[in-house]
């Protein structure tokens, strides 16, 4: 006899049923996290086709291999560590770098001595991870993401727009804590410097020396 599936279904009870071969709660936990797959893909890649394809990619891959989890986190952190593994996989391919690390050789220059100060400043009323959730700014905001730098990039997105912990965020890139902490900083203090002209308050806007070193 089949169970009744509602809004108010619980993911972990989703997950107990399909790992049995219940497709109907597989489909209402693909139905229910398939929008926040395909935004972070998007954000990824920049381009609908392929967000598309690790979109549909992604919830294969999921439920070929939903009997291998074991819920050491949720779900839906399970299942955008599987959108992001194969976004960077079509990423390193459109630039031929099948073979190179998520690291992208540059761990030995993550680290808190190298991080830029902004040049131009000013006091927002929100910070960026904020705004991320704003309609109001959000297409500003995918705008400035699209001019960061692609590591930090996708360190902001897991850490602070789907709301994953540093381990997790560290685990799905496989870098370590203290390369996320220093990438997440990063990305901060450029999407802030790229928004305080559009955002910021005029009034407080304060442009440092080209030689201030602090």
């Amino acid at each position: 006899m089949a169970i009744e599936i509602t809004a108010g279904t619980s993911d972990a009870a989703l997950v107990q049923r399909a790992q049995v071969g219940d497709l109907a709660s597989f489909e209402a936990l693909a139905n229910r996290y398939e929008q926040r797959v395909y935004s972070l893909a998007f954000r990824m890649l920049r381009h609908q086709q392929d967000a598309e394809d690790v979109t549909q990619q992604s919830l294969l891959s999921a439920i070929e291999n939903l009997k291998g989890f074991r819920g050491e986190a949720s779900f839906s952190t399970w299942l955008l560590r599987i959108a992001a593994h194969a976004a960077l996989k079509l990423i390193r391919k459109r630039k031929g770098l099948n073979t190179v690390s998520l690291q992208e050789a540059t761990e030995s220059q993550d680290d808190y001595e190298r991080v830029p100060h902004p040049e131009y400043i000013a006091d927002w009323r929100y910070s960026p991870e904020q705004l991320v959730h704003n309609n109001e700014v959000g297409k500003l905001l995918d705008a400035a993401l699209a001019q960061l730098d692609q590591k930090y990039r996708i360190v902001f997105l897991l850490r602070d727009v789907e709301g994953m912990s540093v381990k997790e965020t560290a685990d799905a890139l496989g870098l370590n804590e203290t390369n996320v902490k220093v990438r997440l900083l990063r990305a901060r203090l450029q999407l802030r410097e790229l928004l305080t002209i559009r955002l910021g308050d005029p009034a407080r806007r304060v442009t440092r020396a080209a030689n201030h070193s602090h």
